[in-house]
């Protein structure tokens, strides 16, 4: 009886998970009705989320080495140098992303006041450091086993950017916070304690000395508080309020290459062999790609051309030796990791994941578009990396582990929750990748009850 009973319902699942089948007559209602079968699978969020993250930490990995390559060959001897720490970075952050997709909701929420406040610590010792050395204090940004140098602090042998380790701990505590509040989270009143405090502190520490991630930091805010649904008055007077930190930290006395690029960005043709050589360099090499590109390893900005190729301005080097049509594929797989991202937070239970996974995914899509646009010419130069393509250790090891807590959160959609429990993993599976993720409480609730039945 409980055989007959149960033949239905895993066929009735079965059916609807499988792709719709074409229209006929057109090819694209076929494509379309295949493309929402695949998006119907439990587990699409994830793969789609896997895979594009994936290429484009391959395309990075071969364009970093692209871009240094005959330069570190020139500098050390060696073509693989650059390379080699990337690759040693990706697998730090490899680490770190496996780590962070086995953690469960509760834990991230449990570490997001220590996280916050080791972060506040670092960056308050990078910009003691800079500023001692700054006002001749000290002869070097350096005491005992701390050492700053420019955004780097060096902590003995360890180097790390606090600024990169502020964006996640800063996501999940502002989250919590949140979700603690409920529907009070609105009120300017609730706002001001403490989020909005500790939030502008934030951005001015990390604004000292690092105007890019501070921007990137809110963008992330805004995309928090946006899917908290705080009211667009209060995010107008948040962004008002930004922009007037913007512009003081623009105009405070020791950081006048600020000013310099924003100059060059209004005026690049009067500061063609200044600020702006690099902004115009990196166009040149895009009008040189065309739209297949010279191929890889022959584009002419390798030779000293462009400074930062390998960096902020990846993107340059991309559109000259792979053309339009490699710069359409990233600028796509870019569009698919943000869609998904917001696919997660839609689809994943509890606010505090919603939260967390609509802020990074819009600090994600925000740093991947002011990179973009200060690459094209539309915004000035910030300094910032392209996610998950630039070179860069600690950028690389942050980005992965957010694309962990994205990965978290998608196997805890309900849809892919059942799954998973329907088809478990073995334990070597569940303890070598990930645990199974934790039913919605409403299938907890069913089950119950049908289970004490058996029982008796």
């Amino acid at each position: 009886m409980s055989e007959r009973g149960e033949g239905p319902v895993t066929t009735g699942s079965r059916e609807a998970d499988a792709p719709s089948p074409p229209a006929p007559g057109s090819p694209f209602l076929a494509w379309t009705a295949l493309l929402r079968g695949l998006l119907s699978r439990p587990l699409a969020s994830y793969y789609l989320l896997i895979s594009s993250a994936g290429l484009l930490l391959i395309v990075g990995l071969v364009m970093v080495f692209s871009a240094t390559s005959l330069q570190a060959y020139a500098t050390h001897g060696n073509a693989f140098t650059s390379i080699e720490k990337q690759a040693t970075s990706a697998l730090i952050g490899f680490v770190a992303f496996w780590a962070c997709q086995r953690l469960p909701a509760r834990t991230y929420r449990w570490l997001a006041r220590p996280g916050l406040i080791a972060a506040f610590v670092l960056l308050i010792l990078l910009d003691v450091l800079a500023l001692l050395a700054e006002a001749k204090i000290l002869h070097d940004p350096k005491i005992g086993p701390l050492r700053a140098d420019e955004l780097w602090l060096y902590l003995g042998p360890v180097q790390l950017q606090p600024s990169e380790l502020a964006k996640i701990a800063f996501v999940v505590w502002a989250a919590d916070v949140l979700v603690r509040k409920g529907a009070l989270a609105g009120r300017w009143r609730e706002l001001s304690r403490p989020l909005f405090p500790v939030a502008g502190l934030l951005f001015l520490l990390v604004g000292y000395n690092d105007l890019g991630t501070m921007l990137c930091l809110v963008v992330m805010f805004v995309g928090v508080l946006w899917a908290a649904g705080v009211r667009l008055s209060v995010l107008g007077g948040m962004f008002a309020f930004a922009l007037i930190g913007v512009f003081v930290l623009i105009k405070m006395p020791g950081v006048g290459y600020r000013q310099e690029r924003l100059d060059a960005f209004l005026d690049p043709g009067a500061h063609a062999q200044g600020m702006a050589y690099q902004a115009m360099e990196g166009l040149f090499a895009i009008s040189n790609g065309g739209w297949f590109g010279v191929g890889l390893g022959r584009a002419k900005l390798k030779w000293g051309w462009l400074p930062n190729g390998h960096n902020d301005f990846i993107f340059a080097v991309i559109a000259e030796e792979l053309g339009v049509v490699g710069c359409v594929v990233v600028l796509g797989l870019f569009a698919v990791l943000a869609y998904t991202g917001l696919r997660i937070a839609r689809r994943v239970p509890g606010s505090f994941r919603r939260l967390v996974a609509a802020g990074i995914t819009v600090w994600l899509a925000g740093q991947a578009a002011i990179n973009l646009g200060g690459v094209v010419g539309l915004l000035p130069i910030t300094g910032l990396p392209l996610p998950l393509i630039s070179d860069g250790g600690s950028a690389l090891v942050v980005t992965m582990a957010m694309i962990g807590v994205l990965a978290s959160f998608a196997r805890a959609e309900p849809a892919a929750a059942h799954a998973l429990h329907a088809r478990p993993p073995g334990q070597l599976g569940r303890l070598l990748w990930a645990p199974l993720p934790p039913l919605p409480r409403r299938a907890r609730q069913r089950e119950a009850p049908s289970a004490s039945a058996g029982e008796r």
